[in-house]
C-alpha cells in the first residue's frame, strides 16, 4: 500500500517485536504459575489509536487477534488492513450502541461488550446475513453497579440480567455466545475482582457450558487474570507503548 499510515518505520517494527517478546513471556510464566498451558490463552492486541501500519506489523510478527474500541476508527483501520491482504482476527471490546451494530457486524470477528437484550437482538438482526455466525462474549458487572455497563449476575431484569442476555444471544442463529469478558471495576484490586469474576464464571459455565472463554486482564493485571481463568488477555500499552510517545 502507498498510504504511509499502512508503513511502518523499522524501528518502530523493532519496538513492536521487543514488547511482543515480553508479554509473551509475561503470559508463558504465569501460565506456569498457574498449573495451564500458555496455549490455552489469546493475546489480543488492543491497537485503538495506533496506526494500521502497527497492526501490520504486529500480524507479521504473529499477532492474530487484534482489538478496537470505537467503530469509527475501528471500521477505517479493518478496511485498510483488508486492502493489504492481511486479515487478522478483530474483537470489538468497547461500548457498543445499537445503532452501530450493522457497522461492527462487517469486520469484527467478536464483540466483547454485549451487556443488553436490546443490543444482542440488535447484533442479531445485523449479523443474519453472515456467512458464519458472530461470536459474542457477555460483559459482566463484577460490583453490580449497571451505571458503569455489564450485565447483572443473579438479576431478573429482562433487558441487563445476564441469563436474560445470555437467552437473547444463545437462541439468535447469527450469533454464538462464546463466553463472559469484564474489566476489573474501578478501586477495586484485581485480586478481588476476579476472584468474584471466577464464581460468576462458574455458575455461567453451569448453564451454558460451551460458553468457555473468559476476556479478562490487561496490561497491569494479565497474571492475576490468567490465575483466575481468563483465556483472553486484552494487552495496549505493555505491548504497543504510550501513544503519546510515537512519532
Amino acid at each position: 500500500m502507498t498510504d504511509s499510515s499502512a508503513t511502518v518505520r523499522p524501528d518502530r517494527r523493532a519496538e513492536l517485536a521487543a514488547g511482543l517478546a515480553q508479554v509473551r513471556t509475561r503470559i508463558v510464566d504465569a501460565c506456569v504459575d498457574a498449573g495451564r498451558d500458555p496455549a490455552d490463552v489469546t493475546m489480543i492486541a488492543v491497537t485503538k489509536t495506533y496506526p494500521a501500519g502497527d497492526v501490520l506489523a504486529l500480524a507479521g510478527l504473529g499477532v492474530t487477534d487484534m482489538g478496537e474500541n470505537r467503530d469509527q476508527e475501528a471500521a477505517g483501520k479493518a478496511a485498510e488492513v483488508a486492502a493489504a491482504g492481511v486479515r487478522p482476527r478483530w474483537h470489538f471490546i468497547g461500548q457498543l450502541q445499537r445503532n452501530k451494530a450493522r457497522s461492527v457486524v462487517r469486520y469484527a470477528d467478536v464483540v466483547h461488550s454485549v451487556d443488553s437484550a436490546r443490543l444482542a437482538r440488535a447484533l442479531a438482526t445485523a449479523a443474519a446475513d453472515r456467512e458464519r455466525p458472530l461470536d459474542v462474549l457477555l460483559q459482566v458487572s463484577i460490583d453490580g453497579d449497571a451505571a458503569r455497563g455489564g450485565a447483572l449476575p443473579g438479576s431478573a431484569e429482562p433487558d441487563v440480567g445476564l441469563e436474560s442476555v445470555a437467552e437473547a444471544v444463545a437462541g439468535a442463529p447469527a450469533l454464538r455466545l462464546a463466553g463472559l469478558m469484564a474489566v476489573a471495576p474501578l478501586g477495586w484490586e484485581p485480586e478481588r475482582a476476579f476472584a468474584r469474576l471466577a464464581e460468576v464464571v462458574a455458575a455461567f459455565r453451569a448453564v451454558h457450558p460451551g460458553a468457555t472463554a473468559l476476556s479478562a486482564g490487561m496490561s497491569g493485571d494479565l497474571e492475576i487474570a490468567i490465575r483466575y481463568g481468563a483465556t483472553h488477555v486484552r494487552v495496549g500499552s505493555a505491548l504497543l507503548g504510550m501513544r503519546s510517545t510515537l512519532r
